[in-house]
């Protein structure tokens, strides 16, 4: 198989040293492996992708001596493909319907007999007022309801997943590069800790149709990525999409993390911190090996 990696950014704002590291990253990989870049382009959220970004990421990556083979995917074209693997996961009864908004779930999650919050990869750990009392009641529903938020039953869903692996665990994969806290190797994750510190995770927002972690698994196996580079911050959302990829019959690619590059007080940057964007770097005359020496390849 070839090796297949990919740089997946969202056309949100410019793109930072930190984007340059990880699309550098990804490419070299592949270029030493005789293998294939790709690029795609993460829009599920129309109300911020703008034309003009996606334009700038082009111009950006060429700058920096990276080629793909065209055309390239774009989320926003793919709704048909999330529906079925949501259609899929609403049939085998791990879905729900959620109308709790943020606020809801704060103070749910604060209330006395709670305890303090727990944080997960995508904040606070959802406490389940919207979750079905039982796998009866998740089983009687027709046809899964669009336009309304909807939410990974992650009891049932380990469950249903570590039935077929062994020793309790829901999801395991390969970490070639490492997470925030250095994790690495063989990573495993079992139906307890799913559930504590991931929580019933949004699959498909209301005003997108899908959700981050529903498409990147879906668009990541129909590009047949082998191997995902990408920052460290994103490790512990990774048990999301293994668990998913094992739910939805799809591969799992070996996973790449990486450092995050930061600013002087330390903090990783973001697409707001325009002195860091790499056109800038390119208007004060810098070049591609310039930028490479900066990030450290």
């Amino acid at each position: 198989m070839t090796l297949t990696t990919r740089f997946a950014p969202s056309p949100t704002g410019p793109l930072h040293l930190g984007h340059a590291f990880s699309a550098l990253l990804a490419w070299d990989m592949a270029e030493r492996a005789g293998g294939q870049f790709l690029l795609r382009i993460e829009d599920i959220d129309q109300s911020r992708a703008r034309t003009h970004w996606e334009e700038q990421i082009y111009d950006d990556l060429r700058w920096l001596g990276l080629s793909w083979p065209e055309p390239v995917m774009r989320q926003s074209d793919r709704q048909s493909a999330y529906d079925t693997a949501l259609d899929h996961l609403w049939n085998l009864g791990l879905l729900y319907p959620c109308t709790c908004n943020r606020k809801d779930i704060a103070a749910a999650a604060s209330a006395p007999q709670e305890g303090a919050p727990l944080l997960g990869p995508d904040g606070i750990v959802y406490p389940g007022t919207c979750r079905p009392l039982s796998d009866l009641d998740m089983s009687k529903r027709s046809e899964r309801p669009r336009g309304i938020p909807l939410r990974l039953n992650m009891a049932a869903a380990t469950k249903q997943a570590a039935a077929s692996l062994s020793g309790g665990v829901a999801c395991h994969f390969v970490e070639d590069g490492h997470g925030l806290c250095q994790e690495t190797g063989h990573i495993t994750r079992t139906t307890d800790q799913m559930v504590q510190t991931i929580g019933d995770v949004v699959l498909s927002r209301r005003d997108m149709g899908t959700s981050y972690h529903l498409s990147v698994v879906v668009d990541d196996a129909d590009q047949n990525i082998t191997h995902v580079v990408r920052g460290a911050d994103l490790f512990d959302a990774t048990p999301i999409h293994v668990l998913l990829q094992l739910l939805l019959g799809l591969p799992t690619p070996v996973y790449h993390h990486h450092d995050l590059i930061r600013d002087d007080a330390g903090k990783r940057l973001a697409k707001r911190d325009d002195a860091r964007a790499i056109a800038k770097y390119r208007q004060d005359g810098l070049s591609p090996a310039d930028i490479r020496k900066i990030v450290g390849l």
